[in-house]
């Protein structure tokens, strides 16, 4: 399986998107940041699954229909940070799917996830990956979880990663960092949690008009 995540930068980059696909060949599309009422149906072979709603821009996940039946939908709200509260409230920062293998019959949990910003405290993004990951497995118990976006945590990684392990999940970055706008601020945004999943290689792609980087994971549900 094939998956890329994209940060579009408030919907800046969705003029790459066929363009991206057509060239990386994914099965599973999973954007972060894009004006949901803007998305087209289809892009390049990929089906729209579903946008998030509470906001202009949020979340969404497109696939390959040949391929994956969508089973169960869901969008999740977690804790919001001083952010949110004060500007424009985040309703959704997790899109996750129960998705079948129409070729093996195996049943997986693909979500698109995105973080409270910078100003937030790393705790609250613990929180919200803890929360986010358990919400998902609740759609499915015991099935394999895959959960790719922007984690919003380029340091401090160890206690991150700790925490992952904690719940039972395992934390993967990408060979190369996925932000570069602020020198002070570069690092790994955009990575991968998972629990089930045999992960073999996260790429990060070139730059685009993003300010972030899309990586693309090559993952097998174990």
């Amino acid at each position: 399986m094939r998956l890329i995540s994209y940060n579009l930068r408030k919907h800046r980059a969705a003029s790459e998107l066929v363009a991206l696909v057509g060239r990386h060949d994914p099965d599973i599309l999973c954007l972060q940041e894009c004006d949901t009422a803007a998305l087209p149906e289809a892009i390049d072979g990929l089906s729209l699954v579903r946008a998030t709603s509470g906001n202009r821009l949020g979340l969404a996940m497109y696939l390959r229909s040949n391929q994956f039946r969508v089973e169960r939908v869901r969008t999740i709200g977690l804790k919001k940070s001083l952010h949110d509260r004060v500007l424009k409230p985040a309703e959704e920062r997790v899109l996750g799917a129960l998705l079948t293998n129409i070729d093996s019959g195996r049943q997986l949990i693909v979500a698109s996830f995105h973080a409270a910003p910078l100003t937030a405290l790393n705790s609250l993004r613990r929180n919200q990956i803890r929360a986010g990951l358990d919400a998902l497995q609740a759609l499915a118990p015991g099935k394999p979880v895959l959960m790719v976006g922007d984690y919003n945590y380029p340091v401090f990684k160890e206690n991150l990663g700790q925490t992952v392990r904690e719940h039972g999940y395992r934390l993967t970055l990408s060979d190369d960092r996925t932000y570069t706008r602020y020198r002070v601020f570069r690092g790994h945004y955009d990575f991968a949690t998972s629990n089930g999943f045999d992960i073999a290689d996260i790429t990060t792609l070139p730059q685009g008009t993003s300010d972030h980087r899309p990586i693309l994971i090559t993952a097998e549900a174990a």
